[in-house]
């Protein structure tokens, strides 16, 4: 059986990071750490840890991606929680198994990483995502 490690991140759409940096760096005492164009995402990602996670600051760098449509439907807020697991793979089989409604069938391979996400249906209305670092970096 697969093991769920830690909260890797907590990520939160935004419409301007450097607005929403003011609230977590000034009134909150966060240090950022640094940004990142995703342009497999369509979005700039600001990345601030909190002991062994993180909060990311999603803001979509174009208007028909699937964060920008989201962020037009509910405004900004919490987007997605993401815990990250010991074998993606055997996580998912297992959730698939379980009848957990997942979005994507396989994990999307990107350097360093695997990920997938659960659908808010199946978790309470929240939308998971499951991350599993990889050795290559």
């Amino acid at each position: 059986m697969s093991q769920i490690k830690r909260i890797n991140h907590v990520a939160i759409v935004v419409r301007d990071i450097e607005e929403s940096l003011k609230f977590w760096e000034s009134a909150m005492g966060l240090e950022l750490h640094h940004v990142e164009d995703v342009p497999s995402q369509a979005s700039k990602v600001a990345f601030i840890p909190i002991g062994d996670s993180e909060i990311e600051l999603v803001q979509p760098t174009t208007e028909d991606s699937g964060m920008a449509a989201y962020l037009e439907k509910r405004g900004e807020g919490m987007h997605h929680l993401c815990v990250e697991v010991d074998d993606i793979d055997a996580k998912m089989q297992e959730l698939k198994d379980a009848g957990v409604r997942l979005i994507n069938n396989a994990p999307q391979v990107l350097p360093g990483r695997k990920m997938a996400f659960i659908h808010p249906k199946s978790a309470s209305g929240v939308l998971v995502e499951l991350y599993e670092i990889t050795a290559e970096e």
